[in-house]
């Protein structure tokens, strides 16, 4: 039965559109990438973060490119399938709308939560101030910016385009399951990322295609996404999957054992994560109900 539904003609049809979206992909990523790399100021720029664990000019280069390139990509695929990027999941009408900014303050919330379990188990502390007035105000507006992108690629990709086009061949629960392995895997490329920290990372993927289902978008998710990493990174000044953040807010340090503080991969590979998520799939079905007519599962 399964076989069927990933070999049958749905499927099959959906692999060869997104092999050309891949392969548009590449070629956009690849040319933009030559060009951008000519530029002086930005090979001065890298030149300046080159050995920074994460930094914030980075960041936004990288994730930049990233954008522009997933949307051009996606535009390509529009004219292609003559269809919208609203049947994508991302509608120019709701940008940075309601559901963004429901999805901000939940996302947040869903992490202080974290590190609060973390916390009363003796695992955080969360020290003094690492930067304060004008650079505070400075660093907390750039990483936003940052993880804004970050969650529009990481959503658009795996929970728009991804999810919209295999799940049209294999059914949207099947493409989620698929596209948040892939999601967690892909974790295993940052600098002290675990095996435990790869798996939330896709557990976090599945919730996320959930708000997709339930709100019919991905801005409460892009939200959420954003929130949460700008929380984790900037504000708590944690790791994030590994990787610690030039230019954090507070001196946060973890310390016990890997199960309950992450370890080296931060918050995110803590064992309370699970409970987090479901808390939050929770939220996300008592926030928005089921629809009568929603997305095929």
């Amino acid at each position: 039965m399964l076989i069927k539904v990933f070999i049958g003609p749905n499927g099959i049809r959906a692999g060869w559109r997104l092999l050309i979206f891949v392969l548009i992909f590449a070629a956009i990523a690849n040319a933009l990438n030559f060009g951008i790399r000519r530029i002086p100021a930005v090979r001065a720029v890298l030149k300046t973060d080159r050995g920074a664990t994460l930094s914030p000019t980075t960041a936004l280069l990288g994730e930049g490119l990233l954008v522009v390139t997933l949307l051009a990509s996606t535009f390509f695929m529009t004219l292609i399938e003559k269809r919208k990027f609203s049947d994508y999941g991302l509608p120019a009408r709701g940008a940075f709308g309601k559901q963004f900014w429901l999805g901000v303050p939940f996302g947040f919330a869903m992490l202080s939560i974290l590190l609060a379990g973390i916390g009363a188990g003796h695992g955080l502390s969360l020290g003094g101030l690492a930067i304060a007035g004008p650079a505070a105000i400075e660093y907390g507006l750039v990483w936003g910016v940052a993880f804004v992108l970050v969650g529009i690629f990481e959503e658009f990709s795996f929970r728009g385009y991804l999810q919209a086009t295999l799940g049209s061949g294999i059914g949207f629960w099947w493409a989620a399951i698929v596209l948040s392995c892939i999601f967690g895997a892909i974790h295993l490329g940052n600098s002290g990322e675990g095996k435990f920290g790869a798996l939330m990372a896709g557990t976090f993927g599945l919730v996320a295609a959930f708000s997709v289902l339930r709100t019919g978008s991905l801005w409460f998710a892009i939200g959420m996404h954003a929130s949460w990493d700008w929380g984790e990174t900037y504000f708590y000044g944690t790791p994030d999957s590994g990787l610690v953040a030039r230019g954090h807010l507070l001196n946060s340090t973890l310390h016990g054992p890997a199960w309950l503080t992450g370890g080296t991969v931060g918050p995110e590979g803590s064992y309370l994560v699970l409970l987090v998520l479901l808390l939050g799939a929770a939220g996300i079905h008592l926030l928005f109900p089921a629809r009568p007519r929603g997305p095929q599962t």
